[in-house]
């Protein structure tokens, strides 16, 4: 397809039909992370950092399941793309089936062990203690959160990105009411402190649970509920399902460790930069959530296309995705530096603890453009069918250079906590100039579906025309 011929009125109208609905769900479920901080931020200092600690805990859950997210996005998008109905209702059987895995994992660990969880992040004792009061209570979220993310991977595949939106406008109006309730003792009930966040973040899971199981039937939408389909695997399909996915999964798994190790090393600085990385990392997860929209539909532009066969259109979206997205981050970084000093003191933040956020905030704005232009290509060379090529990227740079860099950085030279952090994203520019020239060179384009195979052999062959 040549340049002149591509549709930007219809790119952008099917972009923002899919990326608006699902930002706007990522940033409510981050709202409701950030919303925990700041009822939580008059019960002091060590009680914003345990419960970013916390999340650090549940993000690595997130890397756990990601890769099976990925995954089954890769399947389904293509499959929808196709018109293959039990491709799509298998593929969200065996995606359910290994997010639930992970998620029992971890919601196990929270409950019946939080005081090991608490030892692995931090060496403080007062951290931990609060720490282990929040995790005991919300490990049960955990298992809701995976469940309610099992079925929005479905829905957002087959283009139906309203139903988990709306579930997560409840969830977080839950969430926000009952904090209020838990946290303080509002209406009789005793003041629960942090113990309150945690049973609040509970039950606002599983409204999320079931208001989009509520929805998705109103709707008579039907992949979720055709439970037979979703369990009919053959074994071609196992094996296939698993090559695809295990690139995934060990990226997310490596780069979930990695992010451990940094976390674990950031839990070792002082009090205050403790509190002001957990204030960064939920102000991260904002232009992370707001990110996550864009990215996902881009998996599920390119991989509809990618599964019916439109290589040529993939691959012009694919492109423009990569920069638009970028831009948007940019823009995201500025108003959110714009707004930071209220935000940053409403979190319990002051003196040196806001001086800390200030900086990593400034190295962020910069960083994470570049470092948001690696996760979108990443992310559509997996809904195209190459899930190799990111991963190897991200493992080897991660292991080699970035980690090497931190802990050097903090236990060997002993440098400031800045420095630290900004070790932290000194791989994404490398990375990004040879996922450029990945992009350009359209090998990353592996149909999963025959509409897509029978196109193949001419989209290589046009490709190496040019």
């Amino acid at each position: 397809m040549k340049h002149r011929t591509f549709s930007w009125g219809s790119f952008l109208k099917n972009l923002a039909a899919i990326a608006i609905p699902v930002a706007f769900q990522n940033l409510l479920t981050t709202t409701a992370s950030m919303i925990d901080t700041m009822m939580v931020a008059p019960l002091g200092e060590l009680s914003v950092g345990a419960l970013g600690l916390c999340a650090q805990f549940s993000s690595l859950m997130f890397s756990g399941y990601w890769g099976f997210f990925g995954g089954g996005m890769l399947f389904i998008s293509q499959y929808w793309g196709s018109g293959e109905d039990d491709g799509i209702e298998r593929s969200y059987g065996m995606t359910w089936m290994c997010m639930m895995t992970v998620a029992v994992i971890f919601g196990c660990l929270a409950i019946f062990a939080p005081g090991l969880v608490m030892q692995i992040y931090t060496d403080k004792t007062a951290i931990q203690e609060i720490g282990v009061q929040y995790l005991h209570i919300v490990g049960i979220a955990y298992i809701m959160q995976v469940f309610s993310m099992a079925m929005s991977c479905l829905l957002r595949s087959t283009e139906r990105v309203r139903i988990p939106m709306i579930a997560s406008i409840a969830s977080v109006a839950t969430n926000l009411i009952l904090n209020w309730v838990f946290i303080y003792g509002k209406f009789g009930l005793p003041a629960m402190g942090i113990r309150g966040a945690a049973l609040a973040t509970t039950c606002a899971a599983a409204v999320n649970v079931l208001m989009i199981y509520l929805l998705s039937w109103k709707s008579g939408y039907p992949y979720l509920f055709r439970v037979r389909g979703h369990f009919r695997w053959s074994r071609a399909y196992l094996k296939t399902f698993f090559v695809k996915c295990f690139p995934i999964l060990c990226n997310e798994i490596l780069v979930g460790i990695g992010n451990m190790v940094i976390n674990v090393t950031l839990g070792r600085q002082p009090e205050h930069v403790i509190a002001a990385v957990a204030v960064f990392r939920t102000l991260e997860g904002l232009i992370i959530g707001f990110f996550a929209g864009f990215s996902n539909a881009s998996s599920v532009l390119v991989g509809k296309c990618v599964g019916a066969g439109e290589l040529d259109t993939a691959y012009e979206r694919a492109k423009r995705l990569v920069y638009l997205c970028s831009g948007v981050i940019l823009a995201a970084n500025l108003i959110l530096f714009a707004v930071h000093r209220p935000i940053l003191t409403r979190m319990s933040l002051s003196g040196a603890s806001y001086e800390a956020g200030v900086r990593m905030l400034m190295i962020y704005g910069v960083v994470s453009v570049i470092r948001m232009g690696n996760w979108i290509q990443n992310d559509t060379y997996r809904a195209a069918g190459d899930a190799v090529y990111g991963t190897v990227l991200e493992i080897v740079f991660m292991y080699v250079l970035m980690l090497p860099c931190v802990l050097l950085s903090a236990f060997a030279l002993r440098m400031p906590y800045w420095v630290i952090f900004l070790c932290c994203y000194i791989d994404e520019p490398i990375r990004y100039v040879l996922m450029q020239i990945h992009l350009y060179s359209g090998k990353w384009v592996k149909p999963v579906t025959e509409s897509g195979r029978a196109a193949l052999p001419g989209f290589l062959e046009a490709r190496r025309k040019r």
